[in-house]
């Protein structure tokens, strides 16, 4: 497995949780890394992305979780997170990260590496 997705689980409205993303045959440092999420009966919708490292880490967020999920690197450890806070029942979904092939955020179909997706799942 290249890139693996975990930290997903069972949390109540206004919780928190930190999705980890991490590779383990290539330097994800290199490449734009993107979370994507997709809820039960609907497409897969990008959700944050994070530039490779070597320019700067800049991040994007979508209007649904922007203020609420942070993107950090922890080069050292060839690991992208997810702070999502703040949770709603509508953030509830399979969670996917993928690494782009470059080092610029991208839309969906310029990520090539994809990791195993980890479920999150808001409850009231």
């Amino acid at each position: 497995v290249q890139l693996q997705a975990s930290g997903g689980g069972l949390v109540q409205t206004g919780g928190s949780l930190r999705l980890s993303c991490k590779a383990s045959v290539f330097r994800l440092a290199f490449f734009a890394v993107g979370w994507f999420r997709q809820a039960p009966g609907k497409e897969r919708e990008g959700i944050s992305c994070i530039s490779a490292s070597i320019i700067g880490n800049s991040t994007d967020y979508s209007e649904a979780v922007e203020g609420r999920f942070t993107l950090s690197r922890d080069d050292a450890k060839n690991t992208v997170y997810l702070q999502m806070n703040s949770l709603k029942l509508e953030d509830t979904g399979v969670y996917y990260c993928a690494a782009a092939d470059s080092t610029r955020c991208a839309e969906i179909t310029g990520y090539n590496i994809w990791g195993q997706g980890t479920l999150v799942t808001v409850s009231s």
